[in-house]
C-alpha cells in the first residue's frame, strides 16, 4: 500500500518556491518592475496564505482587525476607569490588557469570571453582581463570542466553515454590548463603566466609532460568506440542470 506524503510547513514552502519560479516566468512579458513587484509580493506572503480562499483570508483579517478595536477600546476604558485597573491587580494598564488579551486568543477562562465566556461572561460583567475588574471582563466577554462566533478560530482556511448566521448575530450582539456599556448604571445612578461623554465641554463618541466599525466589517463578512455559499449552491444547481458530473478529486 503506497504510504500518503507527509504534510508539512516545508512541503507548502517548497510549493510556494515553485510558484515564485513559475510567476518569474509568467511576468517575463510585462515590465521589469511589474514583475519585482509581482514576486515581492509572493516572497513576503506566508506559505499558510496559499492555503486560503479569499473569504478566509478576509475573514482572518477580519477577525485580526475587530480584536485590534477591542484592545484599542480596552485602553480607553481603563484611562476612563482607573478603579477598574486597580481591580485588576495590575499597576499598568498595558501589563491589564496583556492578560486579557492572552485569555480570549488562547481561549482561556478569565479567573474573575469563574470560567464564564461570551454571552454568559458579558452579563456577568455587566451586572452589579460582578465586583471584580469590569473593563478586562468586558472585553473579554465580546473577544470570546466574536471568536465562538466563528468556530472558535482565529484564522480561516479551506477546510474551515464559517456560519454566517452566527458571524451576523455577534454583530448584533455588538450593537446590544454597545447600547449596555452607555446605559447600564450601578445602585448610585452612576454609569458602571464611562466610556461615551456628551457634555458642555465637548463630545467623546470614540467607543461608539470603534465599535461601529467593528459592526460594519462584521456585516460585509457576512455579506461575503452569504455570496459564497449560495455560489456552492448554485453550481450544483447548475451542474444537475446540465448533466454535468462533480470533481471527486
Amino acid at each position: 500500500m503506497a504510504r500518503a506524503l507527509p504534510f508539512s510547513i516545508t512541503s507548502i514552502r517548497r510549493h510556494c518556491l515553485m510558484l515564485v519560479g513559475l510567476s518569474t516566468f509568467l511576468v517575463s512579458g510585462c515590465s521589469h518592475q511589474d514583475g519585482n513587484d509581482l514576486l515581492t509580493q509572493l516572497r513576503e506572503g506566508k506559505p499558510q496564505e496559499f492555503l486560503q480562499t479569499s473569504v478566509d483570508r478576509m475573514a482572518t483579517l477580519t477577525m485580526r482587525d475587530n480584536l485590534d478595536s477591542l484592545y484599542l477600546l480596552m485602553s480607553k476604558l481603563y484611562l476612563r476607569n482607573p478603579d477598574e485597573l486597580k481591580k485588576s491587580g495590575f499597576l499598568d494598564a498595558r501589563i491589564a490588557g496583556k492578560q486579557v488579551r492572552m485569555a480570549i486568543e488562547q481561549q482561556q477562562p478569565l479567573p474573575t469570571l469563574g470560567g464564564k465566556k461570551d454571552l454568559a461572561a458579558l452579563r456577568f460583567a455587566m451586572s452589579p453582581e460582578f465586583l471584580g475588574d469590569r473593563v478586562g471582563a468586558f472585553i473579554y466577554a465580546v473577544g470570546s463570542m466574536l471568536v465562538t462566533a466563528h468556530g472558535n478560530r482565529l484564522e480561516f482556511y479551506m477546510t474551515d466553515a464559517i456560519n454566517p448566521t452566527f458571524v451576523s448575530n455577534a454583530a448584533r450582539n455588538i450593537e446590544i454590548a454597545t447600547w449596555i456599556l452607555s446605559q447600564r448604571q450601578n445602585k448610585n445612578g452612576e454609569p458602571m463603566l464611562f466610556s461615551n461623554e456628551i457634555s458642555e465641554e465637548g463630545s467623546n463618541l470614540s467607543f461608539a466609532v470603534e465599535f461601529g466599525k467593528i459592526v460594519a466589517r462584521l456585516d460585509l463578512l457576512t455579506q461575503m460568506l452569504d455570496e459564497r455559499y449560495r455560489r456552492i449552491g448554485l453550481n450544483y444547481a447548475q451542474s444537475l440542470l446540465f448533466l454535468n458530473f462533480l470533481p471527486v478529486q
